[in-house]
């Protein structure tokens, strides 16, 4: 198992994010984790169009599990986190939070599967990535 350093994106709850109440749409949750995850992966230096063209390879999301724990409102700033838990020979799992300053909002555990972009089959990770996340270089 691989504990990796936590990655944060600001993000700022706009109108369109709310319900007719002003709170944050539980959908709305799932789009700020993906903007922080794709953040992420670019901190590391590919953007998913570069893994597309270099690799051949995308992620798609497996499985999402997410509690909801204090609501957001119109025009918070937010920080959305995304941190390694597990990296596999086709598989990473990251942990991700929602917080409004200190205050715990949402969490998540997001299993992505590295999958061809031609067959959408799983495949290895890229030599690269897979080192960088796993800490070791036997991936």
């Amino acid at each position: 198992m691989t504990e990796g350093m936590i990655f944060t994106w600001p993000v700022r709850v706009y109108f369109q994010d709310t319900d007719a109440g002003g709170v944050v749409y539980h959908a709305s949750y799932v789009n700020f984790m993906e903007r922080a995850r794709t953040e992420w992966l670019r901190s590391h230096g590919y953007s998913n169009a570069e893994l597309m063209k270099t690799f051949g390879v995308m992620f798609v999301v497996r499985t999402m599990k997410i509690d909801y724990l204090r609501p957001a409102l119109l025009d918070d700033m937010l920080d959305v986190t995304a941190r390694v838990k597990d990296v596999g020979r086709s598989r990473l799992t990251l942990l991700q939070t929602v917080r409004r300053e200190e205050e715990l909002l949402t969490e998540g555990e997001v299993h992505l599967v590295c999958v061809s972009r031609e067959t959408f089959k799983p495949v290895r990770l890229p030599e690269v990535l897979c080192s960088q996340w796993n800490n070791r270089e036997d991936c």
